[in-house]
């Protein structure tokens, strides 16, 4: 079995309050993109299951979020999995805002359902997503969407249209647990126009789309990580309609009208970033509708 992991983006990021079980409540536009993973899941004779991956950094135990997948599907569907290979490609940037791991054990989810429990429905699936991480379920089915709670309640979306996305992740991760901890939501200055960017996602006016664009863990970012800004200024004086960062960062993507434009402006990012890449939104469901 094959699958691809897309990495995602968030065009918006809005944080409402935190709850008393210590999570914060979130509502979120959230956007696949082309740059993936690819997954492959083969049964073997032994008990068990074995990660193989040339990323050198990547944990082969459940630590990572692919095997966790697989065992979490297991325990909730209750059935007893033979022995199984899992082999991950990594092209994805790790640490950088775009839940590559996520993705990863979401495909585990999608490939483990086909081959075991195809008369599963979608919400059934997400549900045993949510227990793995809050991406989780979007991973899952795709697309875009608008995502709310943890990350587990969603609603599909028309994607961004016909556009380059130009991705840069600056060589340092940053802490999702330290940025949450920076956030006093009453003391935010800003917050993205969800209901905006949801009518010029169903008009397709990519401008539009782009005027709504924003991430409020920008306005809590610790002056140590000002390369976010600095990525952020220079693809905009390169000709992107918007930039932005994704989730918790580092990386910074912009859009752009002209793919010849981003692909320029790549070179450009290149000459001081290792990991720059050109891509484009992707907008297929991944999961369809039960």
């Amino acid at each position: 079995m094959e699958e691809r992991a897309f990495a995602k983006l968030n065009l918006t990021l809005d944080i409402l309050r935190k709850r008393e079980d210590g999570f914060h409540d979130l509502r979120m536009v959230m956007q696949n993109v082309a740059l993936c993973d690819e997954i492959s899941l083969e049964e073997r004779d032994r008990e068990g299951m074995t990660l193989h991956t040339r990323a050198a950094y990547l944990p082969t135990d459940e630590n990572n979020i692919a095997v966790k997948a697989a065992k979490v599907f297991a325990r909730e569907t209750g059935l007893s999995l033979p022995g199984l290979d899992l082999t991950i490609h990594k092209r994805l940037p790790v640490c950088a805002g775009m839940a590559g791991g996520s993705s990863d054990g979401a495909a585990v989810l999608r490939m483990l359902r086909r081959r075991y429990r195809p008369d599963m429905g979608r919400e059934e699936l997400e549900r045993i997503a949510a227990l793995v991480g809050s991406d989780v379920p979007f991973c899952v089915r795709g697309g875009a969407a608008l995502a709310e709670g943890r990350g587990e309640r969603l609603r599909d979306l028309p994607g961004l249209p016909d556009c380059t996305v130009l991705l840069c992740k600056p060589d340092f991760p940053i802490s999702t647990p330290e940025l949450f901890g920076l956030v006093r939501v009453k003391k935010l200055r800003f917050h993205p126009d969800t209901a905006g960017m949801l009518r010029a996602l169903e008009r397709g006016d990519l401008e539009e789309i782009c005027r709504y664009v924003y991430n409020v863990f920008e306005d809590v970012l610790p002056r140590k990580y000002q390369r976010v800004w600095e990525i952020k200024r220079q693809m905009l004086e390169l000709d992107a309609l918007t930039a932005a960062m994704t989730g918790s960062g580092p990386t910074v993507f912009g859009i752009f009208a002209d793919e010849a434009a981003a692909r320029e402006a790549a070179r450009v990012l290149e000459r001081e970033y290792r990991q720059v890449y050109v891509t484009a939104p992707w907008n297929e469901k991944l999961v369809q509708e039960d």
